[in-house]
């Protein structure tokens, strides 16, 4: 089953401080219960936090966070005849961009101990140097895009 119509996108207006649309759509996915100014201030935060320890601009590990994260394949289930193959797809931009932040997100979360933006700070800076539990989950997504090759001529 697939929808008649395709929802439209809706506009992201950019962050206040960075004037930058991704930075503002991660505060929106860390918003809890519609607080809002408590999602900003937390992201600010870890990105004051991340550059005390690196001496780099916040804003900058972020999107090399952000771009290091976002994977290019993925798996996506595909009935023929009765059985369920899992076809390797290229990723949208927009998904890769959601799928990253949402992996980073969950990591920072599932981090033990401390605040939040403590986390996030942590989280962010090790997805910037190509480490911890978000860029092992892209791997991971690699990996099985890899194993189930066989199956890409079913591309959707």
């Amino acid at each position: 089953m697939s929808r008649r119509i395709k929802p439209e996108k809706r506009e992201v207006q950019p962050d206040d401080r960075f004037n930058n649309i991704h930075l503002q759509m991660i505060i929106n996915r860390i918003m809890l219960n519609g607080k809002k100014s408590l999602a900003t201030t937390m992201v600010y935060d870890a990105l004051d936090m991340i550059s005390e320890k690196t001496g780099k601009e916040g804003i900058e590990v972020f999107e090399t966070a952000l771009k290091n994260v976002s994977p290019l394949m993925e798996v996506r289930p595909r009935r023929v005849g009765g059985s369920t193959y899992q076809v390797p797809m290229e990723v949208s931009p927009e998904r890769r961009v959601t799928l990253a932040m949402r992996w980073i997100i969950n990591a920072s979360r599932a981090r033990s101990g401390k605040s939040y933006p403590e986390k996030l700070a942590a989280e962010l800076m090790d997805a910037a140097e190509n480490q911890g539990a978000s860029i092992r989950r892209k791997e991971e997504t690699h990996k099985m895009a890899e194993a189930n090759r066989a199956f890409s001529h079913f591309r959707m």
